[in-house]
């Protein structure tokens, strides 16, 4: 069955895809907004570097080679291949293959530090889905790219079409997911983009003295977005820019904030196979088997009615961790329970181990990944932290909410957009929110505190949280209008 618009060739180019790889966020965007147009009747594809752990999954064993390709790199020519296959009726996924450049264990670098050759790495791929595209000739309607690996996209397509005479696409997009990662690199890797000499300037991707690559997706895509409304608006400021902010606000005629959706077939308590127990808005009781399950996991009293607070995220500076360690001593002083899980920089798991090991029958570090977990902590806490400095969107406010946990959030980014504070709003309220400072989040925990004693008040917070409507059926719709709005 169609969406309310005619079907439409989108190609989306990203340097991450669930299940194929997936280190965020970005995973879980693309494929869950690939998926769904696809479902909606479009012809969708999806270039994705040929990684080791993409090549190894089953989907991709039925790969076919599409093509060689030969792509111009500086003074140099360097080959690969694409290999293509159908996960899903109208979906299509590219692997844009070279050895040299991905077969790898990490799709950016080790835990000290990026690969460098990045620029190569990505400069290739986008160039290389660029020349598969005219070998295919799949005459695009929108050519969509993601963050800075896929940022030049628009750049390459444009040049290719002069180079050629041809039409790739009609319209081009480009979406920062994360605008604190931008691709800068040495100013003589321009070279290797093979790009008209005039647009290594200030007006293309020259960025003191170096190159931007996530500059020339802001500055080029006909169309560019942000994955929430207030991120959006965030990033033309220089608190949240980066460093990129007046090249954003050169574009704010161009630039939409669409919130991205959660896919409610895997986040859906009540279907979810990775519970002990399953439940819904209509009957919580299978929330109450989650919650036990859950501090059994960690060795505390499965008995325990104290508030339980939950947190999954990477622990680096952006998630607030420095946040919550100002406010350790509310965890230590309180009848409360703490679960984090994640990984991230070192300083961070060390200060939390050190926590834990304070006070081990209330507070735990799951120092891991682990999706099962990750399901039961947001099924089985009472409450969710994210203290974020900055947000773009953020997914686990929203798994809370429709799992019934009260997500705890900073008023940033795709946060203050999808959680509605409960004390400010009392008859719309589906969380509490607080300003992204060590005192912000101390008064949101004791404010946690008031709601918890007061069961009647949570249990309509968590049934408000629980009927919001974050699916991406709903998120996919807003794409659908923005190309066709651009085409």
């Amino acid at each position: 069955m169609l969406g309310y618009i005619g079907a439409m060739k989108i190609v989306h180019v990203a340097s991450e895809l669930f299940p194929y790889m997936k280190t965020g966020g970005l995973a879980d965007a693309v494929a869950a907004l690939a998926g769904t147009l696809a479902d909606l009747g479009h012809e969708v594809s999806v270039f994705l570097p040929g990684y080791r752990t993409a090549l190894e999954h089953a989907d991709a064993k039925r790969a076919e080679r599409t093509c060689r390709i030969k792509i111009e790199m500086g003074d140099a020519f360097i080959s690969g291949d694409v290999w293509a296959f159908s996960p899903r009726k109208n979906l299509k996924v590219h692997l844009i293959c070279r050895e040299e450049f991905f077969d790898r264990g990490h799709p950016y670098g080790t835990e000290e530090r990026d690969y460098e050759d990045n620029a190569d790495r990505f400069i290739f791929f986008a160039k290389g889905a660029v020349e598969a595209l005219r070998l295919s000739d799949l005459q695009a309607d929108v050519v969509h790219a993601h963050d800075w690996q896929a940022s030049l996209v628009p750049l390459f397509l444009r040049d290719a079409e002069r180079r050629h005479g041809l039409t790739l696409a009609m319209k081009t997009v480009f979406t920062i997911h994360n605008i604190a990662f931008q691709g800068v690199f040495p100013a003589r890797m321009f070279s290797r983009t093979n790009l008209p000499d005039e647009l290594n300037a200030i007006d293309g991707l020259e960025y003191y003295n170096q190159i931007n690559l996530m500059k020339g997706g802001i500055m080029f895509a006909d169309r560019v977005t942000t994955v929430s409304p207030r991120y959006a608006k965030e990033i033309q400021t220089p608190e949240f820019g980066c460093g990129l902010d007046g090249v954003v606000q050169t574009r704010a005629d161009d630039i939409v904030g669409l919130l991205n959706g959660i896919d409610i077939a895997v986040w859906n308590p009540a279907v979810d196979a990775l519970l002990p127990a399953r439940f819904s808005a209509a009957n919580l009781a299978g929330k109450a088997v989650c919650r036990m399950q859950l501090l059994k996991s960690q060795s505390f009293d499965a008995k325990f009615t104290g508030p339980v607070f939950g947190m999954i995220c990477r622990l680096t500076d952006q998630k607030g961790i420095d946040l919550l360690l100002a406010n350790a001593d509310f965890f230590l002083r309180e009848n409360t329970r703490l679960i984090i899980l994640g990984t991230g920089a070192k300083r961070y798991e060390d200060a939390l181990h050190a926590l834990a090991a304070r006070a081990p029958h209330k507070i735990s570090l799951c120092a891991k990944h682990d999706e099962p977990m990750s399901h039961l902590i947001e099924a089985g806490s009472d409450f969710f932290i994210m203290p974020s400095l900055f947000e773009p969107c953020g997914l686990n406010q929203m798994y809370s909410q429709a799992y019934g946990t009260v997500p705890l959030v900073s008023q940033v980014g795709g946060l203050a957009d999808t959680v509605t504070d409960a004390d400010a709003d009392a008859a719309n309220g589906t969380g509490l929110t607080f300003p992204a400072t060590a005192e912000g989040l101390e008064d949101g925990l004791q404010r946690s505190l008031k709601l918890f004693a007061d069961k009647p008040s949570l249990a309509k917070v968590q049934k408000r949280g629980m009927d919001r409507d974050f699916s991406w059926a709903k998120a996919a719709a807003s794409y659908e209008q923005l190309y066709q709005d651009s085409l």
